[in-house]
């Protein structure tokens, strides 16, 4: 059965009310919590760092998908995978050393990622892409929350699936970045497998409904 998994973002989440809104979360059809994380050098933007990471430790009941848009991200695994990251999704634009960096992370118990920003070819990933477990997509320039969705993305997705499958590779095809009600399904049918979703879920006025419906 395809696969079909929903990541809110708690990039959008009320941070007055963290622990109110992982706890619907975890009562929703959300699979898994994705967490930005800034540094405001790799990306124009500073999201949030340990101690965030210490509320979602304590109060999330399910998988949790760290995405560091972050320079030097191999710095900093460790205590993300301590902090109870169970992904860690690392940028290939910031990572000097991917393939050291991906099997450090394994290595640590959690699965690892590979991040691509819209500008960045599939191809650069046939070196890395049997090791991955997740190949992540931008669909906006990464850095801010509520920007509007490239439309590229769907050709990124094929090529994606099709390097994948070329290499035998078992890795998730994961979406970020302005993807909605409006575009959930052509993603899904396009081969995507996880969509995050941040201001399409905490904005709306029924988010666990939203998340139900983000899944069709």
């Amino acid at each position: 059965m395809k696969t079909k998994l929903i990541a809110p973002s708690l990039l959008s989440a009320d941070f007055g009310n963290l622990q109110r809104d992982i706890e619907m979360l975890n009562n929703s059809q959300a699979d898994w919590f994705h967490i930005d994380v800034m540094d405001g050098r790799f990306v124009p933007n500073i999201s949030f760092g340990f101690p965030v990471m210490k509320t979602v430790q304590q109060h999330a009941k399910k998988f949790v998908d760290v995405h560091l848009m972050i320079v030097e991200p191999e710095k900093y695994v460790e205590e993300f995978v301590n902090h109870g990251a169970d992904l860690i999704s690392v940028h290939y634009e910031a990572c000097s050393h991917l393939h050291r960096t991906i099997h450090h992370i394994q290595s640590l118990g959690a699965k690892a990622g590979v991040v691509l920003n819209p500008s960045t070819p599939v191809l650069m990933l046939e070196d890395i892409i049997a090791d991955v477990d997740l190949v992540l997509l931008m669909s906006v320039n990464p850095g801010f929350g509520g920007q509007k969705f490239i439309e590229n993305t769907y050709k990124k997705i094929a090529e994606t699936k099709d390097l994948i499958l070329s290499n035998n590779s078992t890795a998730l095809i994961e979406i970020d970045g302005g993807v909605n009600l409006d575009n959930a399904g052509k993603l899904f049918e396009a081969g995507a497998d996880v969509l995050v979703a941040g201001n399409a879920v905490f904005s709306a006025e029924n988010p666990e409904r939203t998340i139900e419906l983000l899944k069709i």
